[in-house]
């Protein structure tokens, strides 16, 4: 369960927050291009969280060559026989570049664990690897930020229905999803036992109550750029030219190029 549910923030000032903390988040990414830096940032909870919206309102104003999301599918064959962490190292970031895992590696702790997708062994090998794979991260220089969503049984439960009742939003529900209302102790305790294990000095776990997901978005940005000590780099100067006078170029007969249809003259 998260934690004693508070009163929902008014949209108005979510708003006003929000814009103001991702024009911050403008900043930290030219201050990650300027400087070279590697920043990687992890989402983890349950289902219904709120990751997906809150990855969507970090990245909404960053330039895509700079900060990308990664969220990979399920394993092909082929990766199945590799290092477990093997796929999740193609996608770590390069210098001047931040990552944003929705979902990442712990998928082994988590869904695959309780869902009975890998062995006892298996699961057990990435309890006594992940901590040691993520310090190699940290030790080479990268910033690494860990994120739980925790919601409710409640809340996750009315979430999933207005999903199935949303055609625009049920495409977001699985059989797995619907499957994990029915293992929500096993999830719990899986949860639980990667804590233990994995919530290490050099990259911590910062859990993010997210009954309220205006709340969520704003604390979990607000944390991220408190955590990351970077500094406003000074914008390049640009001034707009002077447009040259005509040269006598003249554009072709539109009729010899096909347009698309005019749809909102009919609204």
């Amino acid at each position: 369960m998260a934690g004693n549910k508070a009163e929902k923030l008014p949209r108005k000032a979510y708003e006003k927050e929000l814009l103001r903390l991702q024009t911050d988040l403008v900043k930290l990414q030219e201050w990650v291009r300027s400087e070279g830096a590697r920043l990687v940032v992890v989402f983890e909870g349950r289902d219904a969280a709120g990751k997906g919206g809150t990855i969507k309102r970090v990245s909404e104003h960053l330039n895509p060559r700079v900060a990308r999301i990664a969220a990979l599918p399920t394993p092909t064959e082929r990766e199945r026989t590799q290092w477990y962490f093997q796929r999740y190292v193609e996608h770590l970031p390069a210098a001047g570049e931040i990552v944003l895992f929705d979902r990442s590696w712990y998928n082994r702790a988590g869904v695959e664990h309780v869902m009975g997708f890998c062995t006892k062994e298996e699961y057990q090998l990435f309890l006594r690897q992940c901590p040691i794979f993520e310090r190699m991260l940290v030790e080479d220089g990268i910033l690494l930020r860990k994120y739980w969503f925790s919601v409710s049984d409640t809340e996750q439960q009315e979430r999933f229905r207005r999903r199935l009742e949303d055609p625009l939003r049920r495409w977001k529900l699985s059989g797995m999803d619907l499957e994990s209302i029915t293992r929500w102790e096993a999830y719990s305790r899986a949860k639980d036992e990667m804590m233990v294990h994995t919530d290490i000095t050099e990259a911590p776990w910062y859990v993010v109550e997210s009954d309220d997901k205006r709340r969520a978005r704003l604390n979990m940005i607000a944390h991220l750029l408190e955590s990351v000590p970077y500094h406003e780099v000074p914008p390049t100067v640009l001034e707009l030219p002077e447009r040259p006078p005509s040269t006598g170029y003249e554009r072709p007969p539109r009729d010899l190029q096909t347009y698309v249809p005019d749809h909102a003259a009919r609204l």
